[in-house]
């Protein structure tokens, strides 16, 4: 390989990293930082410790087939609007006492950047 030919690959590595990045949404990358350890978006993948959570707007809140929930959040008997999970993310114990969910996503900014991820992945 020539100098040119080095270069050459490596600006196409650095664009191709810069556009995979920009692809990826601000409430991704959000989610795969801060919920992502517990969390997956499609089922079937790695055992999480929380169910997961693709089509989870407009959902009944503690409905997903062969997750064990806490009986809070069983018996709170709301949907997953983008208000509530507003709410609940901030402060999950304080919106459901005694949910399993001890850790929230504290600034608003990326609590809406993440309800905008999980609102589309249907």
């Amino acid at each position: 390989m020539t100098p040119r030919s080095i270069l050459g690959l490596a600006v196409a590595l650095a664009a191709g990293l810069a556009s995979s990045a920009a692809a990826q949404a601000p409430g991704e990358t959000v989610f795969k930082q801060q919920c992502g350890t517990c969390h997956a978006i499609a089922p079937g993948g790695p055992a999480k410790l929380g169910p997961p959570l693709k089509g989870m707007v407009g959902r009944k809140a503690g409905t997903v087939p062969g997750y064990a929930y806490s009986k809070a959040l069983s018996a709170w008997g709301q949907t997953w609007t983008t208000a509530n999970l507003d709410k609940y993310l901030a402060k999950p114990a304080a919106v459901v006492p005694g949910t399993k969910m001890l850790v929230g996503v504290a600034n608003a900014d990326q609590r809406a950047a993440v309800i905008a991820y999980l609102a589309s992945q249907k």
